[in-house]
């Protein structure tokens, strides 16, 4: 007699893996577009970041002013980090990046205006970056925000890993273009970047938010320093956005890439152009291996190593004497900083609820964008002090020194397993997780 077989067990579909770079993704229109939009306004404001540090340093021949050009972008981040976060959470955020996006476009167009008539000095070019600063400060956490509410939670790695291309590809052409152009003048830069900031501002009232988070908690001391307080209490979180911080902090020699074009390697605007290119090459090529070839294990020692080759690469653009060893060591930067930023992103977007994303955004923001700008004073003021080339190397050093430390002060970082599927568990001891699921 046959003996029957057991009915079929029906298994849940399986959701979408970590290996294919492509599936899933293209079938969200909204956030392809709104991806797009964050390419264009960034292509626009590189462009504007190479004419205005070149514009610099030829009204003042001195590597201290690059560096007040980040420290002067630096500050709104810090005096508005409580307001952008509010904002962000409690306002339709796509109506907070048109308003932003349209504040960078009348910043672009002053500056076309004053190049056009040679009403440029370093005093306006201050204030404008001042202006630029403030519309950042609500741009980028606010936009950061958006891009988990237009993919579902299983996709969001990739959809993480996709911006940071589309971010390192305008890192590319926005330099490339801008360096270009500045032969034909600033203000021509200037007035094309005016231009793709209003096509991007317009475009974004046209992206649909699928889970809008809206805070309804009234205003309070508690609400405003929520976003401190989250990632105080994730150990994970704050070591990886701290070591960030520091590495970009003390290893960020792209404000002094105007000095290197200009004396030590003589290339000109289009050299320039090419090395603030250089990193952005090294990232892509980096986010479509990590597409291929996800961080699945390890992460955590894998930020760490990446953090150490961004040291060594700092060292070697340091050292540099023609302009392919400076490509090659910067695209090696820009490849290991990509690393870190595909793990950071994805830690603190998975385990942030919507509701929260703007406030700890905003920290993130002022803790990564402004060691960025930190970065540029710093390295412009102890280039004027030590000479540029000391000044590089020593930054690199400072990161590989920072990179053993945050091992020991942040042993759950170290330990880190993977990207998805271990969240912490609140009261336990630092370094223990929970499986997802």
């Amino acid at each position: 007699m046959r003996r029957a077989r057991p009915p079929a067990l029906r298994h849940p579909p399986v959701p979408a893996t970590l290996s294919d770079p492509t599936v899933g993704l293209s079938a969200h229109r909204d956030f392809l577009l709104f991806l797009g939009l964050r390419v264009l306004s960034n292509v626009g404001y590189h462009m504007q970041t190479v004419a205005i540090g070149w514009q610099m340093y030829a009204l003042t021949g001195d590597p201290l002013d690059l560096g007040l050009v980040g420290l002067v972008q630096f500050f709104p981040s810090v005096l508005l980090v409580l307001v952008v976060g509010q904002v962000a959470d409690r306002f339709d955020r796509r109506v907070v990046v048109f308003f932003a996006r349209l504040a960078l476009m009348l910043a672009a167009l002053s500056l076309a205006w004053a190049a056009a008539h040679d009403f440029a000095d370093p005093p306006l070019l201050l204030s404008v970056v001042f202006f630029i600063g403030v519309a950042q400060s609500f741009h980028m956490p606010t936009a950061q925000a958006v891009t988990p509410t237009l993919v579902p939670a299983v996709l969001l790695p990739k959809a993480i890993a996709w911006s940071s291309v589309g971010f390192r590809l305008s890192v590319i052409v926005g330099p490339m273009v801008g360096g270009f152009l500045i032969l034909a003048g600033s203000w021509v830069v200037y007035a094309v970047c005016g231009l793709l900031q209003a096509i991007a501002a317009i475009l974004v009232l046209r992206v649909k938010l699928k889970r809008p988070g809206r805070m309804r908690e009234p205003v309070s001391r508690k609400t405003l320093l929520a976003g401190f307080t989250f990632i105080r209490d994730r150990p994970v979180v704050l070591g990886a956005i701290t070591l960030d911080l520091f590495m970009v902090l003390l290893g960020g020699a792209t404000a002094l890439m105007p000095v290197y074009a200009g004396e030590i390697l003589q290339v000109g605007p289009w050299g320039l152009g090419l090395m603030r290119a250089a990193p952005g090459f090294g990232a892509v090529a980096m986010a479509l291996w990590l597409l291929r070839r996800p961080l699945e294990r390890r992460v955590g020692r894998r930020m760490f190593a990446a953090a150490a080759v961004y040291g060594l690469a700092t060292i070697a653009f340091g050292l540099s004497e023609s302009l392919a060893w400076a490509l090659s060591a910067l695209a090696v930067l820009g490849a290991a900083d990509m690393i870190s930023v595909v793990i950071r992103q994805s830690v603190v977007q998975i385990d942030t609820p919507d509701d929260m994303r703007g406030r700890v955004a905003a920290v993130n923001v002022v803790c990564i964008g402004g060691s960025i700008r930190l970065g540029e004073f710093e390295s412009g003021l102890t280039a004027s002090w030590w000479g540029t080339v000391p000044a590089t190397i020593v930054g690199g050093v400072a990161t590989l020194a920072v990179t053993g430390i945050w091992i020991r002060l942040f042993p759950a970082l170290w330990r880190r397993e993977r990207l998805v599927g271990e969240i912490p568990t609140a009261g336990t001891p630092e370094g223990s997780v929970r499986r997802s699921g």
